[in-house]
């Protein structure tokens, strides 16, 4: 016994000690057979109203129970599934008294119980079960939140997932959207002749972005290890291994603040391609997305974003100059020639709250941040960042300064990343140690084995990146990446 408990779960935990003195079992070990909801109601369907099936075997259904209406010797008992919702008809007539009284005493809202009987469609044409035969399969000692308000408090939703789960079909839907999303991503994908991998998420040195890792400690290794920042580095070197098409979808660390599109724990797809380079990869990435768009209108007919996200993210998308287009938005010329104690007077006069020992192509960001971001507001391509911001990227071909790199964009929020890739070992370990003088928090960790595994020749290349958090949000038009990610951390409930 809790001693916390309400009046009305003593109650219900007391029915839990009646059944069992019964000789029942409130929480049975399965209950085999059960159709979907809504695979049931479409038979009923079928029928004349007033009617039901005859000549065939009862069929059986198990969700959870949210109402019970009682008209005298007949009662309806609406009840839950992933598939949808079934009224449950039960009737004296077919139960007897006592079985009848018993259901009715027994069961509660939020129960988890299980009907066997046949179809029927009401007079009013409800699609219904006729019940024969019902059990309860776990009865809930806690009840349900209210119908239409469900968790109010959003780090109650996030902390009791489970709970605004079992309260909002909306939340249900989408997440079931979710991962059809990225079951279509992986289908693209292996369409596109990649190789799905898996990586380790404990690594010696986690680089291949800019970001705070998680440290712990090996016993077995008598060492330190931490938790991956990206996937980039091991992927590249299984491009060297000669792996020439390789995608992974998995959770990448970063010890940040949890905010409406960043998480410290988070999905990430990361796609690499030997001998390709930025122009094959946005080809990619258009066609890519625009499934993806399509894909998501199907899943979530309701939502207004998701059914416009096939024309939103129609190729061609736009394309933009990265210093073209941040010279022009913030009215500074000849950005490139500008020293790092220029850029980050200017990037301070933006409003950027930037350490004195940033990098100079940190404070490029932040401008770039301020002025253009907020007016990507289509699917746009920004292309060719200065190579001060990208330390993996190689260098342009054709401009000097500059690295092959484009970032997409929409409604001012980054969507995806990529490169061509740098390959030359000599000019990676030298932008890796140019980094490592500065002492600004935004250099990449120096990673000796990726450079070990360049000098044995890596392909040509190009890879491309993107959250799956924020692109379920992008294509669903889902404000925050808290409705996205089941479970998050959260603070601990004052005491």
């Amino acid at each position: 016994m809790v001693e916390d408990e309400s009046p009305l779960e003593r109650e219900r935990r007391a029915k839990v000690v009646r059944i069992r003195a019964a000789g029942g079992e409130p929480y049975p070990w399965s209950f085999p057979g059960r159709l979907p909801t809504s695979e049931v109601a479409a038979r009923a369907k079928a029928l004349e109203p007033g009617t039901h099936a005859t000549g065939g075997d009862p069929v059986a259904v198990a969700g959870r129970l949210r109402t019970t209406r009682t008209h005298g010797k007949t009662s309806f008992l609406d009840v839950d599934d992933l598939a949808g919702s079934l009224q449950l008809f039960v009737r004296v007539d077919e139960l007897g008294e006592e079985r009848y009284q018993r259901i009715l005493a027994d069961t509660d809202p939020g129960d988890i119980v299980g009907a066997r009987g046949v179809p029927l469609l009401t007079r009013r044409g409800e699609p219904s079960l006729l019940v024969h035969e019902l059990e309860i399969l776990a009865k809930a000692i806690h009840p349900p939140p209210e119908k239409f308000h469900g968790l109010q408090d959003p780090e109650e939703r996030i902390r009791r997932r489970y709970v605004d789960l079992l309260a909002s079909p909306e939340t249900r839907q989408r997440f079931v959207a979710r991962s059809l999303l990225t079951r279509e991503l992986r289908a693209f994908l292996d369409g596109e002749r990649f190789l799905e991998v898996e990586t380790a998420a404990l690594v010696p040195t986690a680089s291949g972005a800019a970001a705070e890792p998680f440290r712990t400690h090996s016993n077995y290794l008598n060492g330190p290890l931490q938790l991956r920042i990206s996937l980039e580095l091991p992927l590249k070197r299984l491009l060297v291994g000669g792996l020439e098409r390789v995608y992974e979808i998995g959770h990448v660390f970063r010890n940040e603040d949890l905010d409406s599109i960043h998480s410290p724990e988070f999905s990430e797809l990361e796609l690499y391609w030997a001998y390709a380079d930025y122009t094959d990869m946005r080809a990619l990435a258009e066609r890519m997305y625009h499934r993806l768009a399509q894909r998501i209108a199907e899943l979530l007919p309701e939502s207004p974003a998701a059914r416009e996200a096939p024309e939103r993210f129609r190729p061609p998308f736009a394309t933009v100059d990265y210093v073209t287009e941040l010279e022009r938005r913030s009215g500074i010329s000849d950005l490139l020639s500008k020293s790092p104690e220029q850029l980050r007077a200017l990037a301070r006069a933006a409003g950027a709250n930037v350490p004195d020992d940033s990098s100079a192509g940190k404070f490029l960001d932040k401008l770039f941040e301020h002025y253009v971001e907020p007016t990507l507001e289509r699917p746009t391509f920004v292309l060719d960042y200065p190579a001060l911001t990208t330390p993996l990227a190689k260098r342009h071909r054709s401009r000097p300064g500059l690295v092959e790199r484009f970032e997409l964009f929409s409604q001012g929020v980054e969507l995806g990343n990529a490169y061509t890739e740098l390959n030359d070992p000599d000019e990676q370990e030298e932008r890796f140690r140019a980094q490592l003088k500065g002492r600004g928090d935004d250099h990449y960790a120096y990673d000796a084995d990726f450079v070990e595994a360049l000098r044995f020749g890596m392909p040509p290349a190009s890879g491309f990146g993107l959250g799956i958090d924020r692109l379920m949000m992008a294509l669903a038009g889902i404000p925050s990446i808290k409705d996205v990610i089941l479970f998050l951390p959260v603070r601990p409930r004052p005491t």
